[in-house]
């Protein structure tokens, strides 16, 4: 890891350890598909319980809507994509909810298995009174969420960039390739969702990862 990346991480987690230390707080990564929001948000967790705030991690995709719903548009369809992929009112009334102000603190991380397409057995656990809950995933600044947040980061990436990392990831190369199906899927309703809710706008934080190595702060507005 290089030393702006470091820096950056060590940044990120003295904001999200010092930011409303009398009370539990929801800390949003969003970026596109392949932006680096899971490794980050991993990254985080460990920093921030080292500085001395109880840290949650989760993630939207363990709320994915059953594979019924999400391909009724068409199993390419970007607007399927973009409009059916999650299950908004269980993220919020699982997990969201319960870590926000007045809440009771009782939370489920896991709700829906998208690989088996079956739910998962509730876990509820409850949360320390000070924890901070961080969260990664796609299209977090949509309306209906972006309410939720004491604390939002945006990773920007190049499509190019991002579905190449993708491809990578998942041994899928046809991801990367703007010819095929799937690519307009996955980039098409991110691409709807980049101008319809313009994240870049509502973020907190805003960093340009394109390479990981030397990360470029291009918004920092607490």
């Amino acid at each position: 890891m290089s030393e702006a990346h470091k820096a950056l991480l060590d940044g990120l987690a003295a904001t999200i350890a010092t930011l409303h230390p009398d009370r539990r707080i929801r800390v949003a990564i969003d970026g596109v598909d392949g932006a680096g929001k899971t490794v980050l948000a991993d990254a985080l967790a460990p920093l921030v319980i080292a500085k001395g705030r109880p840290a949650i991690r989760a993630s939207v995709d363990d709320f994915h809507n059953p594979r019924a719903v999400r391909y009724a548009r068409g199993r390419y369809s970007s607007d399927g994509f973009f409009l059916d992929s999650y299950d908004y009112p269980a993220f919020r009334r699982l997990l969201l909810d319960p870590l926000g102000p007045g809440g009771s603190g009782n939370y489920t991380a896991r709700h829906f298995d998208h690989r088996t397409d079956q739910n998962v057995a509730p876990s509820p656990r409850q949360a320390a009174a000070t924890a901070a809950l961080i969260v990664d995933g796609i299209f977090l600044h949509r309306p209906e969420l972006r309410d939720c947040w004491d604390l939002s980061i945006f990773l920007h990436v190049d499509f190019a960039v991002s579905m190449a990392r993708n491809a990578a990831r998942d041994g899928t190369p046809d991801t990367a390739n703007p010819q095929t199906p799937s690519y307009r899927r996955y980039v098409g309703g991110q691409q709807r969702y980049l101008a319809e809710c313009t994240p870049q706008q509502a973020a907190d934080i805003v960093i340009d990862y394109d390479n990981v190595g030397t990360p470029a702060v291009l918004k920092w507005e607490l």
